[in-house]
Parts: C-alpha cells; structure tokens; sequence
C-alpha cells in the first residue's frame, strides 16, 4: 500500500486496494492519453515554430519535416510504434517525459527545479510557538470536483524520493505492501538531522508528544561540541557531483544508516533561524527556493525529498518540493488541506509538553573523510553562486483580477497569456518558444503537457500595440486580442484533450533513439532545438488561501513566470538570471503591468457594449500546415 494517508484521495479512489494498473481504481472510468495524428503534429509544430526562427531557417526546417513525414517514411514508422506503446502501457508519454523533464536533468535541484509553496507570513512569540506550527497535523478530507482526473500523483506526496544517478537519476516510489510503511519524519534544525518517530510501540505521537520531541530538537541542535557537517549541502549539487559525493559517503557504515533514515523518511520538516533580510514576499520566496545559502538556511535542506516544510523562526513559513513525482497543482491542494485543518484547530494546538515518558530524538551522524569536506566546500561555493546569480522578484498587479476577466467572457489564464506575450514582445522585440504546463490527468497517469503561448495570433497583437508608427485603430487592436485569446484557448484546449505537439514529437523522439543509429535530422534540426529551449517558462498555480508558488527560469537567459489569479488581484512570481544582460525580472514585471493594463483598456472600449465574448468559437480552427 502506498504510505499516502488515505484522507488524501477521495473515497473512491481507494477501494480495492493500491495496486497500479488498468483495473485500479485510481484509473477507473479514464481513457488512456490518445496519440495525436502524425501530420496533424507535424502542421503544428510548423505552425508554432514558423514566426519564431529567420525565414531561411524556416525553410530548410519545412523541408526536413516534409522528409520526416512523407508517406511510407521513418515518421509513419515511429507513429506505428507508439501507437503499439500506446496499446501496452499505461500511459505512452509517462516515462519519456519524466526522465526528459526531470531524471535526465544534471543541474542542481533548488532554484533550476523544485518549487516553493509560501504561506502566509507567521508571526511567532518564541520558539514554542514556532515549534506549534511545526506539529503535523491531518489534513481535511476533500473530494476533486468536476471531471475525473487521475489520483496516482498523490501517492507521491509523501512515499518518494529523488535518488542521484551518474547520468539519471532515480524516482524512487515506496510501492510494497511487503514493507512497512514509515513511521518517522526528519527534522533539520541548524544543518543537523533529528530521526522524530512519530510511532511509538504502535501508538501515533499526541501533538503534545510532538511539541516535546520537537524542543528536545532544538535543544540538541544547540549544542556545538555535537554539530556534524551541514552534509544536506551536497543535496544542492548538480545531480551527478551528488551522486559522485554519495557513492563515497555510502563506504562508511555510519553514513549509509543515515541516508536510509531520510530516504525513507515520511517527509522533512525544517525549523528555520532567521532569514536575517526582510520579511518581503519576495524574501521569504527566497529563504524556500535557496534557503539564502550556506551561511543562511541553505544547508538546512534535504532537496531530494519530496516534501520539505519549512518552519521559521522569522514566520518564513512555506513547502520545498522535489518536482518529480507530482505537479504544482498537487501540491497546492494538499497544503491548502493542510492549512484549513489547522486554522480551524488553531485554538486546539497543544503548546504544552507531554506528561509521557518519551525515547530522545536521534541525531542522524556522519563520518566525512577530508574527501568528503573538501565536495561539502565546494557544495556551499556552488550554492552561494546560485543564489546570487537569481534575479528574483514577487508583484503583485492589483488594478484588476479574474473578475474583471470573466466580465469579458474569457478564460482569466489565455487573458494572461496573451498579456505575458505582449510583455515579453514590449522588451525584446520578439516572441519566443513558450511553456505553459497543462494538465492532462484526465488520462491514466497523466502528468502535463505544453500549451505553446507565442501564437502568431499573440505576435500580431504585441505588434500592433507596440509600434507606434503604424496607425492602427483600438478597435482593430481589440480584434486582434480577440483573436490571441482564441488561439490561446484553442491551443489550450488541444493540450488538456491529449492533442498537442510536445509529448508526441518526444515519444517519437525517444522511440527513434532506440531504433536509428544516429538520431533522425528531424530532431537535430536547428528549428527543434530551439523549440525546446523555453526563454518563456509559465505556469497558472491558483489558491484559494494567502499563499503562492514560484521557481526558476529553465534556460539561462529566460524567464521563470509563476501566476496566481485572484478575484480583484494577480500575483506574479518572475524570476530571470542576474548574469543573463538581457532578461531583467523588475523590468519584465513592470512590462507586465503596462501590458495588462492595456488589455483592460482595450475591453473597456464601447466596441464591447454587445455581449460578444473575447474568446468565440466562430474563428477558432486548428492550427494547419503553413
């Protein structure tokens, strides 16, 4: 059985057991992810890319594609093949994009890859009352609305870990009813780690016993003659120098007793010293994404871990989140659960010892040859430059919300996109390829796919605001919007029905990796390639609590851009590279505000007094061959 509390998945997803496969109930009543057509992809991509790349390199692209995709050529063949995979799996795209996505992926975790949820800032009287925040609670039960989608990403939560490879790494999902499921959770608190049972001879820890253990913690981390290395530094490598770091730290008995204990952890819980910055949105941000590095909260991590909460002494309180095994959206649901339990037992919460007689915490040790110190002080180097290389800020536009939006009768997300193009295009002049994640969990297994947002109908629209030169009517500007926010919502709806172009040009790509001896002139093509490297990296995380999600940029000179719609405001994540001249995170958030309210401009024309919605389904099509 899975070591995910069954409060998390609703009823029905959990009768009959948690064994994983087409009968499952977590997949009972979803349709397998379809396989687009081959020359529908094909047009697409074409489509998406054409406005993007110099009309030369367009043209030797088209010609590459039309070879790839000509009848009885290697195109159809691998669209048979995965047609076959399609038939004999679960899901065809799961693992192709899990490792393209994730294991493949060589640069360190913070920043590059997992995510941070922050809370809503806390203010703390002492430490007892930062040590009651830490207690973990159950969470509220809840049941997904609207369509099935499927469950498997919460089993996830709180059962994986992310193991470091020499070239891939290693998801690692405790799927054996045969072993026991875990019964202790890791505390960090000043670069140490404390093994916190939290089943004791059979019986489940009170929150009073929790309180106890958790100052027996802080007690123990206080004493200096005790401290071991900051050894969660090397978790912040890049993901082979860790795997060459741990291969030497498992020589030593002692050491391999200690990673056992937190990768079989239920999840990590950080108590935090202060910050020392300010108490900003955008600082607290930081403190989760990096921890503010070595000489701050950096080394108080274990970013291989699936869930990290983070308690700090400064109310910097929030989710670190190894990305792999579920989706942002997964994990915002299961800390708004969270939450909601404990504001509506906040009263309740024990801040008082226990009266049991209770085993001391352990502390995890280590043995570190000068070998080892010498991979931690290069760890803690590393870091500290990935923490001042992020350009990194949180604003919040509050002109309007997604009420205004749906006034307009238009989906709020395709509103923002289109403002997010116009941003990008109001900088630098141009539109690149764009990654907005789309969820496809309507199918078996299903993860996410792309929603390519730099439409040719969005380049029309940014030219047409930006050039000043050109004398266009605002009423002709607000058709073009139209028109933007109807591709987006097109594209939009492809992506979410199994019907876009990233997963499959991937499947295919993977297949002809097995079966060519070189990879096909298709996918090393100039055209792909920069298909793939995402400048512009989106994603709609929306809560229903004070709290927010960020992250990094994906590519050296782009942009990472994290958004969470509220009725009356939206909040905006933007992060970029200080070392990247181009991209700068303030100015990109202020072309942000300069191009929303530009669209509110627009929609406030008198062209909208009839009830024609921005989004109509009279002109949408599908994207076809250029």
């Amino acid at each position: 059985m899975s070591h995910l509390p069954r409060k998390y998945l609703s009823e029905s997803c959990l009768s009959g057991g948690a064994q994983q496969g087409p009968k499952d109930p977590l997949f009972q009543g979803l349709p397998k992810l379809p396989v687009p057509p081959l020359q529908q992809t094909l047009a697409t991509y074409l489509r998406c890319m054409q406005h993007l790349v110099p009309e030369e390199q367009f043209r030797k692209s088209q010609a590459v594609v039309q070879r790839f995709g000509a009848p009885g050529g290697l195109g159809e063949t691998l669209q048979q093949k995965l047609l076959e995979r399609q038939e004999n799996t679960a899901n065809w795209a799961s693992e192709y994009w899990l490792n393209d996505m994730y294991l493949n992926n060589r640069l360190a975790l913070p920043v590059n890859s997992s995510p941070a949820v922050i809370f809503a800032q806390q203010h703390f009287q002492d430490t007892s009352d930062q040590l009651s925040h830490a207690i973990p609670t159950d969470c509220a039960k809840g049941q997904l609305s609207g369509q099935p989608l499927c469950m498997k990403q919460y089993y996830g939560l709180f059962s994986s870990y992310r193991l470091p490879g020499h070239t891939q790494d290693t998801l690692v999902a405790q799927k054996s009813s045969v072993m026991p499921e875990p019964e202790h959770i890791i505390v960090a608190c000043c670069n140490q780690f404390f093994v916190l049972d939290v089943v004791i001879n059979f019986r489940r820890l009170s929150e009073g016993d929790l309180f106890t253990q958790l100052r027996k913690i802080v007690k123990m981390a206080s004493n200096e003659d005790e401290r071991s290395p900051p050894i969660g530094l090397l978790t912040s490598e890049g993901r082979s120098e860790w795997a060459e770091a741990r291969t030497v730290l498992v020589k030593d008995s002692t050491n391999r007793d200690s990673l056992d204990m937190i990768e079989r952890c239920i999840c990590l819980v950080c108590l935090d010293a202060p910050g020392g910055v300010g108490l900003s949105d955008t600082h607290r941000a930081l403190q989760l994404l990096h921890g503010g590095g070595c000489g701050r909260n950096g080394a108080n991590r274990w970013y291989d871990k699936s869930l990290q909460f983070v308690v700090g002494q400064d109310g910097t309180c929030g989710v670190v989140c190894e990305h792999s095994p579920f989706d942002g959206i997964v994990l915002v649901g299961c800390a708004e659960h969270l939450l909601k339990h404990v504001m509506k037992n906040s009263k309740k919460l024990v801040r008082a010892d226990s009266v049991s007689e209770l085993p001391a915490p352990r502390r995890l040790r280590w043995k570190c040859s000068p070998e080892i110190q010498g991979l931690l002080a290069s760890s803690a180097e590393k870091l500290q430059r990935i923490v001042k290389n992020l350009d990194f800020t949180v604003y919040k536009f509050d002109n309007y919300g997604k009420t205004f939006i749906k006034k307009q009768k238009c989906s709020p997300d395709a509103f923002i996109q289109v403002a997010l193009q116009l941003a990008f295009y109001r900088l630098h002049r141009r539109l690149v390829p764009t990654y907005e994640s789309a969820t496809i969990r309507r199918f078996q297994e299903g993860r996410v796919d792309n929603i390519r947002s730099a439409t040719p109908e969005a380049l029309s629209f940014a030219k047409a605001v930006t050039d000043h030169k050109a004398d266009i009517l605002d009423s002709d500007k607000l058709l073009l919007l139209k028109d933007a926010i109807r591709a987006q919502t097109e594209y939009t709806v492809m992506a979410i029905t199994g019907m876009a172009i990233d997963n499959h040009l991937l499947g295919l790509r993977e297949l002809a990796r097995d079966m060519c001896k070189e990879l096909p002139e298709m996918f090393t093509d100039e055209t792909y390639l920069m298909s793939n490297r995402f400048v512009l990296s989106t994603s709609q995380v929306p809560t229903t609590m004070e709290m927010f999600c960020c992250y990094g940029p994906v590519v050296p000179n782009g942009y990472g851009t994290c958004y969470n719609p509220q009725p009356e405001s939206i909040l905006f994540c933007i992060s970029s590279f200080h070392d990247c001249k181009e991209t700068s995170s303030a100015k990109f958030a202020n072309a942000v505000e300069e191009s929303l309210l530009d669209l509110r401009d627009l929609c406030s024309l008198p062209q909208l007094a009839v009830d024609e919605p921005l989004a109509t389904k009279g002109k949408a099509t599908r994207p076809s061959r250029p």
